[in-house]
């Protein structure tokens, strides 16, 4: 059975770039991926979760303002019974020097992961691998192998 993954870019944030390489790696990778585009408010990504039963929702941001966006993020998902892992990457703050301290303004916001713009997909999906607890096939580790 497949893993299906929420995302989208959050708020008034315009980047399309970087959902879309997510999307085609965590595809290849195996997780059916519902890909909301950008500007995508917290009820949209809370409503496309519920309607397809997400297991995970990842939040994009490279335009700095993430931490207003995200305020009451995991509120509005909990009151759609979302009950999903959730990822946070991108540049998530303006002027950001210590990215330490952004990742722990995130985690306090409720996100399971965060990460910064530098991120390889690969290291994303791992770690999700690892938070759902999904091996991987034989051929899918020859593949992350090679």
């Amino acid at each position: 059975m497949s893993q299906t993954v929420v995302l989208g870019v959050i708020g008034s944030d315009a980047h399309v770039v970087g959902i879309t390489i997510l999307e085609q790696a965590f595809s290849a990778a195996g997780f059916d991926v519902v890909n909301l585009g950008v500007q995508t408010s917290q009820e949209e990504f809370a409503e496309e979760a519920v309607d397809h039963d997400a297991e995970a929702v990842l939040v994009s941001s490279l335009y700095g303002h993430a931490e207003q966006d995200c305020q009451g993020f995991h509120e509005v998902l909990a009151e759609s019974d979302v009950d999903a892992v959730t990822y946070i990457g991108g540049n998530l703050a303006v002027g950001q020097d210590e990215f330490d301290q952004t990742r722990r303004t995130f985690r306090e916001l409720g996100f399971d992961r965060v990460f910064d713009s530098e991120t390889d997909p690969e290291d994303a999906i791992e770690a999700l691998r690892e938070d759902l607890q999904i091996t991987p096939t034989e051929s899918e580790r020859a593949t992350i192998s090679s």
